[in-house]
């Protein structure tokens, strides 16, 4: 029974409360936007995003649960490892494509 209760109160969040809360959250929107352009190693995102490697593992590994991302590792010596978006994460991109059109008109405003 609680666990029904706890659906229904997430069902009747505002949807705009349900994508602010995950792209909100700190490292987000910019793992989503340097995913946007196709599969990226972890490394990758690393020397992109400037993040330390545990901070980036722990935000990848929420990512994933949240099915937004996918992780392939590859039969290779050594492994190689590529994070992509899932169909779902992919729903996000124009979302982080608008934030980048306006946050370059602020840019211009100030």
């Amino acid at each position: 029974m609680l666990e029904n209760t706890s659906q229904a109160s997430i069902d009747e969040r505002c949807p705009v409360q349900v994508i602010a809360e995950i792209i909100g959250q700190k490292w987000t929107s910019l793992i989503l936007r340097d995913l946007a352009d196709g599969p990226r190693r972890f490394g990758e995102l690393q020397h992109s995003l400037g993040v330390s490697p545990r901070v980036l593992s722990t935000r990848l590994h929420a990512l994933e649960e949240e099915l937004l991302v996918e992780k392939e590792i590859f039969a290779e010596v050594p492994p190689r490892t590529e994070y992509s978006l899932t169909e779902k994460g992919r729903l996000l991109i124009p979302i982080i494509d608008e934030m980048r059109r306006v946050g370059n008109l602020f840019k211009k405003s100030n």
